[in-house]
This record gives structure tokens, sequence and C-alpha cells, in this order.
């Protein structure tokens, strides 16, 4: 009996490999398939759109701010080692999708596994990302400096004040020169080991290098100078560059994690010997979630952390 032959007998008895009862060829359900694919990833793209445009638009009205934390917290180089990490994960997917076209088992296994350590990577390098801003005291809610009563200490955050006054009757007051926070110049300490911290609104201070925060010596001064040099409002509007930050970032990289456990699957299932160059769905699918994921990161790399 030819293969032909075969393959008709098998489909009229309704036991073509992979195939649901509900489609005719396998064709036709890899096509269904995709498509709904293309339609989920169509309302991703809508969720990052709005973000996005909510970004622009804070970032057209507050310039000043958004380049303040951006210049003084972000790690353009760390960003930058994300990105190329991720490039290279979307090259290594769609190999892996190439080669289950070609029945290449092997190969697709370990295309796969380096998709998977790519995007492990990526988390690793995003965990010392934030691990810096905890340090920092730039997190979000009651653990930001800039939000109006961090005391530093990670004290619980009084009942819930107003805003800022809009009225130009009532102005904030200005950032307070810095001020040595140890120390005394009548016990005849050493002034020049003494690190300096500034206040900010709401009587917000800076740790110096001897309390919680990292950042010391000149780096700690210079962020202090370019915090006093904005207006007493956008001081104020600092804590909003990382909601939105962490926003973002934060949900993109909930999306790497889902993305890591579909690869994991497709490991388990490539090494069960499930796909070949019929039926390779389920690695064409996720392979397009993946360059999904790697095209957001694309446009979020730029907008965080090299316009400012």
């Amino acid at each position: 009996m030819s293969s032909a032959t075969t393959e008709e007998t098998t489909h009229a008895a309704g036991h073509v490999p992979n195939l649901a009862h509900h489609f005719d060829t396998l064709e036709q359900q890899n096509f269904s398939a995709k498509l709904g694919m293309w339609v989920f990833l169509g309302t991703e793209i809508l969720m990052f759109g709005g973000l996005f445009c909510l970004y622009a638009i804070f970032r057209h009205n507050h310039p000043a701010v958004f380049a303040f934390a951006a210049e003084s917290y972000l790690n353009t180089t760390l960003g930058a080692t994300n990105t190329i990490i991720l490039i290279t994960s979307s090259l290594t997917m769609a190999w892996g999708v190439r080669a289950a076209q070609l029945n290449q088992r092997r190969t697709l296994i370990v295309c796969l596994i380096l998709t998977l350590m790519g995007a492990a990577g990526f988390m690793v390098v995003k965990t010392i990302e934030y691990r810096a801003k905890w340090n920092e005291h730039v997190w979000v809610g009651q653990w930001n400096k800039y939000n109006g009563y961090y005391d530093g200490k990670y004290a619980q955050a009084p009942p819930a004040q107003p805003g800022p006054p809009a009225s130009a009757l009532s102005p904030l007051p200005a950032a307070p020169p810095v001020v040595p926070h140890s120390g005394d110049a009548n016990t005849g300490s050493d002034i020049s080991k003494i690190q300096p911290r500034y206040i900010g609104p709401a009587g917000l201070a800076q740790p110096g290098a001897s309390d919680q925060n990292q950042l010391t010596g000149d780096k700690e001064e210079q962020i202090a100078e370019r915090y006093r040099d904005l207006s007493d409002k956008d001081q104020w509007r600092v804590s909003t560059f990382f909601s939105l930050y962490f926003l973002m970032t934060g949900l993109h990289g909930l999306h790497v994690l889902i993305g890591m456990g579909l690869i994991s699957w497709l490991i388990y299932r490539s090494a069960r010997g499930d796909f070949n160059s019929q039926w390779y769905t389920p690695v064409d699918l996720i392979g397009l979630y993946w360059h999904l994921v790697d095209l957001i990161w694309i446009f979020l790399f730029p907008l965080l952390y090299l316009i400012h």
C-alpha cells in the first residue's frame, strides 16, 4: 500500500496525528491557529501602545523630570546588554522554527535551550537593575524617596496627603541646600569625611553612604544638585517616572517569564519527538510570541534609557 493511500485511510478513520476533529487538514488547522495568535498579539500591541502613549504624554509635559530620573538612575550599559540578549534569543528562536520545519530534532532542542538561556539571562540583568533601584530607594509607593514622605528607613506612610498646591499664591518651598547628616563641628570630627544629603519636598531625606543609600561621593552630590535645579512642582513628579518605569518594564518582564514557561514546554515536547515537518504549529506560534517580546523591548530601551 502506498504512503498516499495509507494517509487517506488514516484520515478517513479519524486518526490523523495532531489533527483536531473540527479541522479537515493540518494546513487548515495551522492557518487558524496562526490567525488566532496574530489576533492575540494585536491585543498585546494595543496594551503596550497605550503605555507608550502615556509615557510620551508625561514626558512631553515634564521633560526635565524624566531627563533627571533617567540620567541619574538608569544604567544604559545594562539596558543595552539586555537588548543584545533578547535579539540573540530571537535569532535562536527563529532558527529553532526552521529546524522543526526540516525535521532537525536535535537542532530544534539546542535552539530552544539557547533561547531559554537568553530569557534567563535577561531576567538576571533586570533583577540586578531592580535591586539597584531598591538600594537607591527609588522604588514605588512609600519606598520612593521622591514621593514626599520617605524618611530613609522605610517607615509606614502617613495618611494620604493632597498633592502640591496648584495655586501660584502658595508654591512649594524650595529645597534647602546641602547639609551634613552626620558629625558635629564641635566634636573635632573630620568634615571631609561627612557624607552630604539633601532635603526634598515635605522633609524628604536622602541617606548618605553611611546609611542605606549606595550612591556616594560625587555622584550623590551631582544628583542632589540636579534635583535642586528642578522646579518645585517638578520635584514632586520625579516618582512618576519610576512608576511608569516599573509598570512598563515589570509588565514586559512578566511576558518574559511566561515565555520561559512556554519554551520549557516546547523543549519537553521536542525531546519527546512530538514535532516534525508535518506539524510544528506550537513551535511556530510561541516563536511569534517571543519575537513580540523582543520587539517590545526594542521600543522600551530607547524610550527609557536613551531619549532624555
